[in-house]
């Protein structure tokens, strides 16, 4: 954790990020400043920039050689943020940039598991085909990314190909949540019928 900065220069370096203008983040590191200075919620500049969607600012401080993986009070960072927001670019970029696929989200899963809950079939194909992310990650609620494809979304189409790029990939079937119910039952108790069928083929 990394106490928010007071330094002007810092300041306005991070302000410079979140507004995108690539001359005055280029200015503040020729000049010194801390690269990995967060603000009052210990957000980074990468992350500011990250979020703004200013690209060629993420990727001048990329090669600055900033924290990429360094987390604000929410646990977002922008691998995080880009698993969460459906930004395949931005993902892209952090996964090349060496970013750590360790890194949990608040609730205790990884990049992958808000991807396959929300519905990111390229974000979930790009982890699971391109990455070494663990897939059969158990988050704080007791559930792998698979659990959440089923249960925290509708079924349909998104659903049905998430379900099979995970299971595809080594996503286990027997894994069960926290009450040791498993993934088909789950299926089959909310009425998904196509996803229940693609869980059998990997029985």
């Amino acid at each position: 954790m990394r106490e928010p900065t007071t330094d002007p220069l810092a300041i306005a370096y991070l302000d410079a990020a979140a507004a995108g203008d690539l001359d005055a983040v280029t200015t503040a590191l020729a000049q010194g400043v801390d690269k990995d200075a967060v603000d009052r919620e210990e957000a980074s500049a990468v992350l500011r920039a990250a979020r703004g969607g200013h690209m060629a600012v993420v990727d001048a401080l990329i090669a600055a050689g900033v924290d990429i993986d360094q987390q604000d009070q929410t646990c977002f960072n922008p691998f995080i943020l880009g698993c969460i927001t459906n930004n395949l670019p931005l993902v892209q970029t952090m996964v090349e940039a060496g970013a750590d696929l360790r890194v949990l989200t608040r609730f205790g899963g990884n990049g992958l598991t808000p991807a396959a809950e929300k519905g990111h079939v390229e974000v979930v194909r790009y982890l699971v085909e391109n990455t070494r992310i663990n897939i059969n990650l158990t988050n704080t609620l007791g559930w792998t990314a698979l659990i959440e494809a089923i249960t925290l979304n509708d079924g349909g189409p998104a659903q049905q190909e998430i379900v099979r790029l995970l299971l595809a990939n080594g996503g286990k079937p027997g894994m069960t949540d926290e009450f040791g119910v498993t993934p088909l039952e789950l299926a089959e108790g909310k009425g998904y019928t196509e996803i229940a069928d693609i869980i059998r083929e990997f029985l």
